[in-house]
């Protein structure tokens, strides 16, 4: 098998699983003490991925805010922040949006193999579109992001990004932080949608840490033999 990156899967929900209110309005599941733990966990990330849905409903700058932090991957020789990845079967996705206005990091766009010629277009001012398969194949993106350097991936969403690395056994770690509230609307987004999971009653993951970060709980579960405990 090719080599692929180490792969951390980073999501906040509700305490009965959603990622959002079911509502156009943004649902504020983290907190400030956390929003800064997981910025400092994107300044050791080569890449960063989300869906193409998350890229349009929540428009993420998907870029490292400390200042601290930038000037240390500076210092190191990379990029202020990552290289930003998404991934579409459509390709129609907004050039204004900040996943491409915002830093001036590298862009990266893996489109479904019938649409990247109109994507490249559409889309090949702001972004290297690159052939991903049809559908999109995430063992494939990974050893792309492997060879063009991308040593640690840390993929922040949406729900079927997380259930597509997860089904295909391609994350290394998971950090799910728990907010301390309830949705209760079951047309809202879940963290993961229905699968094949290498992970259920009879190879259980492993809990590898457990965090309260004020009023949310981090919990870190490690998903392969790679997992390392910073």
């Amino acid at each position: 098998m090719a080599d692929r990156p180490y792969t951390l899967l980073s999501c906040s929900v509700s305490i009965d699983g959603y990622l959002d209110g079911g509502t156009e309005k943004r649902l504020l599941l983290s907190n400030d003490a956390d929003l800064d733990r997981v910025d400092a966990v994107r300044a050791t990330c080569d890449a960063i991925l989300v869906g193409a849905a998350t890229v349009r409903k929540d428009n993420p700058r998907l870029l490292v805010r400390a200042p601290q932090r930038r000037d240390k991957r500076v210092a190191c020789g990379l990029q202020p922040s990552p290289i930003k990845v998404t991934v579409t079967g459509c390709g129609q996705l907004d050039t204004c949006a900040k996943f491409f206005t915002a830093g001036d990091t590298e862009k990266l766009v893996y489109c479904a193999s019938p649409a990247v010629v109109e994507t490249r277009e559409r889309l090949g001012s702001v972004a290297t579109v690159v052939d991903g398969g049809e559908p999109v194949d995430m063992r494939r993106l990974s050893e792309d992001l492997y060879v063009r350097g991308v040593q640690r991936l840390m993929v922040e969403g949406g729900g079927m990004m997380h259930t597509q690395f997860l089904t295909a056994d391609l994350a290394d770690e998971l950090q799910l932080v728990v907010a301390p509230f309830f949705v209760g609307d079951s047309g809202a987004r879940r963290f993961v949608s229905d699968g094949r999971f290498p992970w259920h009653p009879e190879r259980r993951a492993m809990l590898a840490e457990v965090r309260r970060i004020e009023d949310v709980v981090l919990l870190r579960y490690a998903l392969s033999a790679r997992f390392r405990l910073d």
